[in-house]
């Protein structure tokens, strides 16, 4: 599937080309929209994914920044940065690595989610926590890698040049999903692969890392249990195999599950476990305000994994609480015309 994929968008993504190179957090509100996407292709992924706006995707590549091709030959050295920013991992205990991969760049809310988990994660759990953001927005690809298939692979391959057995993976993964569980993967024009859940299960396979937790923000993200479900691994997603997730769209700075999870749980436990069923509550209780089909987030803990997080957190003095703040928008001056 990705070969096929891969061929039809280096197409589209050709002609694109050829095109461009002339030249906080209250409570979520009461309209939302799902984080639902229909991945036939890009283009259609990225247009039922919003909530109506009628921008197309390359509309939102900025004209003062880089083309399309010089971000992509940037990626191999802005992964080496980001590698190199991790700091010293901290001796004689488990250290924690997040990844968070922002994967729709139509949307703010997916970068504003990514990027403050990175923050919380740094400076509530200390030195032993290290971060590296992946993300798609036309605000920030100067600033991080773009989250697609080939980066994730190359940021854990480095982290698993630095990681120590007893070290744990964190991948938090924000973006639209699809029913036949897919994630949307875009920063149009870029030619970036889609990734499925058993795609997402067989990276992870290909590189040793004993324990992990996974986080799938995305509509019917249950989906992607089962492919992952495997000993060491803590599985938690945003929604039930067949339910829409919600909170995404251009109103909003924070899915539900990104603000229950991370803001409202994570300020105040350091418990992966005790805060997702915190947020699991949380989210119940809007989505019953709202009127809305259940979303039922999921969860999946693998043999051992809950062991090897306690081992983490005594080893951790968590800080205070970390506000959220939404990541600057591109300057409107920067948005390329239709």
């Amino acid at each position: 599937m990705r070969t096929a994929l891969t061929a039809l968008f280096a197409f589209a993504a050709g002609i694109l080309l050829m095109l461009w190179l002339p030249g906080h957090a209250s409570s979520p509100s009461t309209t939302t929209t799902t984080m639902i996407a229909t991945t036939s292709s890009v283009a259609s992924a990225s247009s039922a994914a919003d909530d109506g706006d009628d921008e197309g995707d390359a509309n939102n590549w900025p004209q003062q920044g880089p083309t399309p091709e010089q971000v992509q030959y940037a990626q191999p050295k802005m992964l080496q940065d980001e590698l190199a920013k991790l700091g010293p991992r901290v001796p004689g205990k488990p250290n924690l690595y997040l990844v968070t991969f922002a994967g729709d760049g139509s949307q703010d809310v997916f970068r504003n989610e990514a990027e403050y988990a990175a923050k919380l994660f740094r400076e509530r759990f200390g030195a032993s926590t290290h971060t590296l953001v992946l993300e798609n927005n036309p605000a920030s690809l100067s600033t991080y890698p773009i989250a697609g298939w080939n980066n994730l692979e190359t940021a854990l391959d480095g982290l698993s040049k630095v990681m120590q057995p007893d070290d744990i993976l964190m991948l938090y993964v924000t973006t639209h999903g699809s029913d036949d569980h897919e994630l949307l993967v875009d920063m149009d024009p870029l030619p970036l692969d889609q990734i499925g859940a058993q795609d997402l299960a067989d990276i992870l396979k290909e590189h040793a890392f004993k324990w992990k937790v996974v986080v799938v923000n995305a509509c019917y993200s249950g989906g992607f249990i089962p492919p992952l479900a495997t000993k060491g691994t803590l599985v938690l997603t945003s929604a039930r195999t067949d339910r829409s997730s919600f909170g995404c769209g251009t109103e909003s700075d924070l899915t539900y599950f990104g603000h229950a999870f991370l803001v409202d749980a994570l300020n105040r436990t350091d418990n992966f476990a005790d805060a997702f069923g915190q947020a699991k509550t949380e989210i119940a209780q809007w989505e019953q305000r709202d009127k809305l089909t259940p979303s039922e987030p999921q969860s999946y803990v693998g043999d051992g994994i809950e062991g090897q997080l306690d081992a983490w957190r005594k080893g951790i003095v968590p800080g205070p609480s970390v506000r959220f703040m939404a990541a600057p928008p591109a300057p409107a001056s920067t948005a390329a015309t239709p």
